[in-house]
């Protein structure tokens, strides 16, 4: 069992060392999540608009009354600045949308088609979405954490696109939702 201090059996003069950051990485990333893409637009220098999207697997519901939902985003990321203050759609991908999560995380090979927002844009085909207005940040470490109240939300059927371990899986949507049950 790794404790908060250890990073091995290597010292840290050793090619072999990796720091106890290596570890909790690996640790945290035996849970698998789903992944979002986070959406806005940016103010840009001129004072126009630009639309912006980040990757995401930190996402989770807050509160039911009123409807909030947090995100949390690493502060060294450029989307980080940017999004402070502005309201926000999180898009959560189906299994298909890949290519949209590797867009929004650096590495282009799609263009994402946007659907405009009252509030914020979105993304087209996001298995579901919640936009949001802000309604609190918080500091997380290296991460802030945006509370967004939701204003909007709406959600199809299909299979989630998952992470875990390092690497996209798919989350398979099971045959009779909650929803069908009451």
């Amino acid at each position: 069992m790794m404790t908060v201090t250890g990073s091995g059996s290597f010292r840290p003069d050793s090619a072999l060392y990796r720091p106890p950051t290596h570890f909790l990485r690996g640790s945290l990333g035996r849970f698998a999540t789903g992944v979002a893409v986070v959406t806005f637009d940016a103010a840009e220098d001129d004072g126009s608009l630009r639309r912006q999207g980040i990757t995401v697997n930190s996402f989770t519901s807050v509160s039911m009354e009123p409807p909030l939902v947090l995100v949390s985003i690493q502060r060294s990321v450029r989307s980080h600045d940017l999004l402070a203050g502005r309201p926000f759609a999180i898009n959560v991908l189906g299994a298909e949308q890949q290519d949209v999560a590797l867009h929004f995380a650096g590495r282009p090979v799609v263009d994402p088609v946007w659907i405009e927002g009252r509030w914020a844009p979105r993304l087209a085909g996001a298995l579901s979405h919640f936009v949001c207005t802000p309604w609190a940040t918080y500091d997380g470490g290296d991460h802030t954490l945006f509370l967004g109240e939701v204003q909007e939300f709406d959600y199809r059927s299909g299979d989630a696109l998952g992470f875990v371990h390092g690497q996209f899986c798919t989350i398979p949507e099971p045959s009779l939702g909650h929803e069908a049950l009451f």
